[in-house]
């Protein structure tokens, strides 16, 4: 058997880095994988997806794993490419031990398929890894009669486009006095001198008087996260949406490609930072989602908090920047709610654990709990443990537009925005443990052998057995049973020879759904006081009656979880 690939979770990979391993990977292991590019970049990189499975020309239920849709977000990248590796050693290592999955559990995960897009925006983080500058999504802004807005670039020659501060008497930051160069929001009793922060870089249509306040979308428009299709709004609703759902290329690429693949049934799209799983709903609080898909979560929460650390919460309590106002156009309410997949976020790298923080009563609200105790204990945290990647020395510069200031301060890409690069393979590790028993959930779609009985006269009587004998239903998610991409399961019974159906309106039948042996956590059923098993809705036998001799086939399946083929002889009497 083939040796498993090797794993280099240690470091952050450049774009030729990341395709140079996924071309490997499908080079070494063509029975497994199939690479895919999605469509190219307007900078002309590619969007590479990397399918992984047996029988891959053959439909079966697939796990999706997606990451750095924002530039910035690189970890992502990392992990995603982690848990493509230990798909793969699932495959071409089966006895070997992998996070403690149970025999049964690695069986389950070779019967599925896992399709992995480990960098949504390479233009972008190749950006953010070569230069530094923020960048939100994508570098680029097509919106047409821009106002004065600032672009980043490098001031200083160190090839890094970082911060940029100015002596100001009615600047808002101070510096510290316990550790220089740490800058502080001006208090009260502050003493100056004062200082303005603004981005490493310029003003486009500077009047030489007006600076506007700094925005994460001022050179890069799109937010890749609020351009999806599912409860899209315009600009002046949500910012960074676009200017229409779908618009630019990188989002669009995926809504597509998923339009043809109705077989995923559940959606990773990895983020950072913060330490949670955000899941729906992202519109409403828990109490007005349907009590069976909210079960699912609960289990499916349960599941990652175990292996990971890290809570799961509902995106509309705990995830609005503005309690109340739900985001608009992002993944995982399009994923859900259109596609009817278990999707949901990950803020990979606990950042607020590590610095000692409390965890307020909504989630959101850490990111803006940094208070002067929190950003020493950063600056101490960042030179003891992260070899001073965060904090840089300030160095004087003579803007061509303000005068003198200073470049540097804070590079955000290792250590707050991302984790040290030493802590990245612990974190794949419990990454990985938690999203491959979420996609051994999947729904199983079991047949038994064709079973032919005489019944005399040339009859034939034909039965199949049919079960799903996974977690999930057929249809996933309770609540979208009826709805699309959930079609019925369906069967076809055809003939060869000199056999032929008694009722040819047998020929199809439709099944409905079969409900999976799963029920979540703190559901109808969970009650000591009321122990009560499933019936027979996750199973059904099919029967068919035949004249004649010669061969019956039989497909049982839909587009979500694949189709199974049996086929029976009739002989001749003899």
């Amino acid at each position: 058997m083939t040796a498993a690939p090797d794993d280099s979770n240690h470091g952050y990979p450049s774009y030729d880095e990341l395709t140079a391993r996924l071309q490997g990977w499908a080079e070494a292991y063509p029975a497994l994988t199939r690479l895919h590019s999605l469509g190219r970049t307007p900078e002309g990189r590619e969007q590479w997806l990397l399918r992984i499975g047996a029988d891959l020309d053959q439909v079966r239920p697939a796990a999706w794993v997606d990451a750095n849709m924002h530039a910035s977000e690189l970890a992502g990248s990392v992990v995603a490419m982690a848990i493509a590796h230990d798909v793969l050693r699932v495959h071409l290592e089966p006895e070997a031990e992998l996070h403690g999955l149970a025999p049964h559990v690695r069986e389950m995960l070779r019967r599925i398929h896992v399709y992995v897009l480990p960098r949504i925006s390479p233009d972008g983080a190749e950006a953010v890894l070569q230069t530094g500058r923020w960048v939100r999504s994508v570098p680029r802004d097509a919106r047409p009669g821009r106002r004065t807005r600032w672009r980043c670039h490098d001031l200083d020659g160190d090839g890094l486009s970082l911060l940029m501060r100015r002596r100001d008497p009615i600047g808002d930051y101070v510096e510290s006095t316990e550790i220089p160069g740490v800058m502080l929001p001006r208090e009260l009793d502050d003493p100056g001198p004062y200082f303005t922060l603004w981005p490493e870089g310029s003003l486009e249509d500077f009047d030489g008087h007006t600076v506007p306040t700094p925005g994460s979308l001022d050179d890069n428009g799109p937010d890749l996260n609020r351009n999806f299709p599912y409860d899209w709004a315009p600009e002046h609703v949500q910012e960074g949406a676009g200017p229409f759902a779908l618009s630019e290329p990188e989002s669009r690429a995926m809504a597509d490609y998923v339009r043809h693949h109705p077989n995923v049934f559940v959606w990773l799209d990895l983020h950072t930072y913060g330490g949670v799983f955000i899941r729906p709903l992202g519109t409403a609080a828990d109490e007005t989602m349907p009590p069976d898909d909210l079960a699912m979560w609960r289990e499916l929460g349960a599941i990652c908090e175990a292996h990971t650390g890290y809570p799961m919460v509902n995106g509309f309590t705990d995830f609005t920047y503005d309690p109340g106002k739900p985001l608009c156009g992002d993944l995982t309410e399009f994923a859900y709610h259109a596609r009817g997949a278990y999707a949901y976020v990950c803020e990979l790298w606990d950042l607020f654990v590590q610095l000692g923080m409390k965890r307020p009563t909504r989630f959101v609200d850490a990111y803006s709990q940094f208070d002067r105790a929190t950003m020493h204990r950063l600056a101490r945290w960042d030179a003891e443990h992260n070899r001073s990647r965060v904090f840089r020395p300030w160095v004087p510069v003579e803007h061509p537009q303000l005068g003198p200031v200073e470049v540097g301060g804070v590079d955000i890409r290792f250590g707050i925005r991302n984790p040290p690069p030493e802590r990245l393979p612990a974190l794949c590790d419990a990454q990985s443990a938690a999203f491959l028993r979420v996609a051994a959930m999947a729904p199983w779609l079991w047949a038994s052998e064709l079973s032919v009985s005489p019944l005399g006269e040339g009859l034939w009587q034909l039965e199949l057995r049919v079960e799903n004998r996974g977690y999930l239903p057929t249809h996933v998610v309770p609540s979208m049973r009826d709805r699309d991409p959930n079609e019925p399961l369906r069967a076809w019974a055809s003939t060869e020879g000199g056999a032929e159906l008694v009722d040819e309106r047998a020929g199809q039948r439709e099944l409905g759904q079969l409900q999976g042996w799963g029920r979540g956590r703190q559901g109808s059923f969970g009650s000591p006081g009321y122990y009560r098993g499933h019936g027979s809705e996750g199973r059904q036998r099919l029967r068919w009656v035949v004249r004649g001799p010669g061969r019956v086939s039989v497909r049982v399946g839909n587009a979500r979880v694949g189709w199974i083929d049996r086929e029976a002889e009739l002989a001749a009497p003899g």
